[in-house]
């Protein structure tokens, strides 16, 4: 059956409705007051937006990407595969998914596109203002039926939630916290800067080649997000441990730009949705797991800010051999009968 399933959602998503674009905005000032031009965001999008007899769009599902991501990595098997396809939670033949790559990511406007770091320095209010400019004057959306995000995205769902209360019916941010980024988390985030930044091979962004620094900052990624039970079923022996951290520190570096990844990094700095919490007023269904060492559940932190959130829910998946640490945020499997009871308690529109 599950077979079955990845079958229909690859046949859907190939007959299209699904689509690869590009909207680029003439200029846009950033917080700091830097400006760009033909700053350029790259979506895709799966299904058709319909709008009410008042020509507000009511089916628009927007969901978004980690740190580093992009859109279309919702489009796998386990993502997408689990939400996308025919009669599942998020059908795009009766949703419209909008998954974008945000800037500084992906197919849109980044650093490594010839700036370097004379890019402007982005920060996440700049990433949801550029979201909702792509929704509005990029694809006509005037309404999002929910906003959906991973990580990176799980943040900019909060910051959705004050910044654009009218605009969206529900919120289901995954594997954040609703405040500052602080603790282990924001010194993770600086040594990942610092051991880019100190390499000499770095040069200041103009390096030829990628530097050495970056794959120390991978290793920092690496222990950030990773699970402890989850590698020890991965790398049951020292051997097996040894060639599974070095395969990956490998083949992210070839991946990853150094400059794209410091800007990434950084932009979290102007996160912190905890004084605006009361001005949330779509209902939201937050979700941790509780191996996720970027967000560990014994901080507290849910426990003591969504009680601020008017039609708030917290669910703490427990550590089980399914869930991914940090990364069962993509694990829909895991997750999907809590979206499905959120879903089922939206108000009709």
């Amino acid at each position: 059956m599950r077979a079955l399933a990845l079958l229909l959602f690859a046949a859907s998503t190939a007959q299209a409705q699904g689509k690869s674009g590009d909207f680029t905005l003439p200029s846009y000032t950033f917080s700091t007051g830097e400006t760009l031009a033909n700053v350029t965001l790259h979506y895709v999008t799966l299904g058709t937006p319909r709008k009410d007899a008042s020509g507000t769009v009511r089916n628009a599902v927007m969901v978004l990407h980690g740190t580093g991501g992009t859109g279309s990595g919702f489009l796998s098997a386990t993502f997408g595969g689990t939400l996308f396809g025919p009669g599942q939670l998020l059908d795009s033949a009766q949703h419209y998914i909008i998954l974008p790559d945000n800037i500084g990511h992906g197919g849109s406007s980044k650093p490594s596109d010839g700036l370097r770091m004379k890019f402007p320095n982005y920060g996440y209010g700049d990433m949801v203002a550029l979201q909702h400019a792509l929704l509005t004057q990029g694809l006509g959306v005037n309404h999002l039926r929910l906003v959906m995000g991973t990580s990176m995205g799980c943040m900019h769902a909060w910051v959705w939630g004050y910044t654009y209360p009218g605009f969206v019916d529900g919120l289901v941010p995954l594997a954040c916290a609703p405040t500052q980024i602080a603790g282990r988390n924001r010194m993770i985030r600086k040594m990942i800067r610092e051991d880019i930044m100190r390499d000499p091979e770095w040069n200041g962004g103009n390096y030829t080649s990628p530097p050495r620094g970056l794959k120390s900052a991978l290793g920092m990624l690496f222990m950030m997000t990773s699970a402890p039970l989850v590698q020890q079923r991965q790398a049951p022996s020292r051997d097996a441990a040894d060639s599974s951290i070095m395969a990956y520190i490998e083949s992210r570096s070839r991946a990853m730009d150094a400059n794209d990844m410091l800007y990434q990094f950084e932009a979290s700095r102007d996160y912190d949705p905890s004084p605006h919490l009361e001005k949330v007023v779509a209902p939201v269904l937050a979700i941790n797991s509780a191996d996720d060492l970027v967000n560990p559940p014994e901080l507290g932190l849910m426990e003591r800010l969504m009680p601020r959130v008017k039609a708030g829910q917290f669910v703490l998946i427990p550590t089980s051999d399914r869930t991914r640490g940090h990364g069962t945020h993509s694990q829909p499997a895991i997750w999907g009968d809590h979206l499905k009871a959120f879903l089922a308690r939206l108000p009709e529109r």
